[in-house]
């Protein structure tokens, strides 16, 4: 038989680490090629990594909650193969763990079903609750960290509902919880209170580990693009007067809402098509022309967080389709259901910013792509409108789309002709469309 190294996969754009959420299978399991053996979580999302192999799982690198960077090994794989064969990656297995003796009576003891950092952040769990606690859930890092900075014991965790896979508590969940517990109240925890930390009369918050991975990604990109934005104010009348004609009646033909983005999305797969170098990323000093048009959809998150789900070759749906995708994509994304996939390969982002009330604003660029769009509120204005009869004043529905661009690559002309070109369609719809 022959020893292959199953790495940690790459799962999204500037990806570069993910946390041992379990592993599914254990050390001496029969697993088949692309079978499900572990989960893993990164900033963005959870989901189960198939083996690269099938064999036997002969060792298990990396231990649950252990932070594992891309293409760093996390277990070893013995294939199936000619008998008597000894070969071995060059690589370094674990030794094996010595037994523990088993605590004395009185004693506390920590759950082999709890990863070894939860007590760390809860504290260790006495004997006499093993029974209740091991059959409960894993948590992952962040949620045990929550947990803590929030006084919350592992008796209220642990009845504490998830909506992730499989009841998961996620970091949605537990937010909901202490906002509610907050407005509400709950029963004190029993939790040795956690030293504050203050100066005077200010606050210190320790970033979690979202959050410093977010803050580092930001600086990267801004060090990376040489950041510039352009403006257009489009006339969105056409399209508020067609949906709303419409919108009542696709839900009953759907069963599902019709928003804006679709619109959003079908302008700008446009515009990519008439300018190819803004589908494109930088590698050095090369320049990668994409093939296909990927638009990304920033969708914000309960806790305030945002995700990036892809639409592949967006420019082949048709505005009811583009709806559906965005609409399931945007449901799943919210219940922590997307897969890796789903957020890989994105060649261009589109951020809603106006569903938060802004005009405008100046988005940073996803990494490796060189440029994102970020659409305003929609509002109501007093416009000069041109007629055959002469210009009048009327009332029309306007929106202020930012383009921000990597002016390494992309300069003033093309990045705001690009922009414009984005408006022109979206004023230039068809009322006649059929969906």
């Amino acid at each position: 038989m022959a020893t292959v190294e199953m790495v940690m996969p790459k799962m999204g754009e500037s990806i570069m680490e993910g946390t041992i959420l379990s592993w599914l299978k254990k050390e001496g399991d029969l697993i088949e090629q692309d079978e499900s053996v572990l989960e893993v979580a990164t900033d963005k999302v959870d989901t189960e990594v198939p083996a690269t192999h099938s064999g036997i799982l002969k060792s298990i690198l990396a231990q649950e909650g252990e932070v594992v960077e891309v293409g760093k090994p996390i277990a070893l794989i013995e294939t199936v193969g000619s008998e008597g064969s000894d070969e071995t990656p060059e690589t370094n297995t674990p030794a094996a763990k010595q037994s523990e003796p088993a605590p004395a009576a009185g004693e506390t003891e920590l759950l082999p079903e709890i990863p070894p950092y939860t007590s760390l952040i809860l504290g260790a769990v006495s004997k006499e609750e093993r029974e209740k606690i091991a059959a409960k859930k894993f948590y992952s890092p962040l949620v045990l960290s929550i947990a803590k900075t929030e006084n919350i014991d592992f008796k209220e965790l642990a009845g504490l509902p998830g909506t992730g896979k499989d009841g998961r508590v996620t970091k949605a969940d537990i937010l909901a919880y202490v906002a509610k517990k907050k407005t509400e109240g709950a029963p004190t925890s029993t939790m040795e209170e956690p030293v504050p930390i203050s100066e005077g009369e200010d606050e210190i918050i320790e970033m979690d580990r979202m959050r410093k991975m977010i803050s580092q990604r930001m600086l990267d990109s801004k060090n990376i693009s040489a950041h510039v934005t352009s403006f257009v104010e489009a006339d969105l009348t056409k399209i508020v007067l067609f949906r709303n004609k419409i919108k009542e009646t696709f839900r009953e033909k759907e069963g599902e809402s019709l928003t804006f983005t679709p619109f959003f999305v079908m302008a700008i797969a446009k515009a990519l098509k008439d300018f190819p170098m803004i589908n494109i990323s930088v590698e050095g000093d090369r320049i990668i022309k994409k093939k296909n048009i990927n638009i990304g959809i920033a969708v914000a998150l309960a806790n305030g967080n945002l995700i990036v789900p892809v639409i592949r070759q967006a420019d082949r749906y048709s505005l009811t389709g583009l709806s559906k995708k965005i609409n399931d994509l945007a449901k799943r994304a919210r219940e922590n259901k997307l897969n890796a996939e789903e957020l890989k390969g994105g060649t261009y982002t589109l951020s809603n910013i106006g569903s938060f009330g802004n005009i405008m604003g100046t988005p940073i660029i996803v990494q490796p792509q060189v440029a994102i769009l970020a659409v305003g509120t929609i509002t109501k204005k007093p416009a000069v409108v041109e007629t055959p009869t002469g210009d009048m004043i009327g009332i029309r529905h306007k929106m202020i789309l930012s383009h921000s661009y990597d002016h390494r690559v992309i300069d003033g002309a093309l990045g705001g002709m690009f922009v414009k070109k984005v408006a022109d369609y979206l004023e230039g719809f068809d009322l006649e469309t059929v969906i």
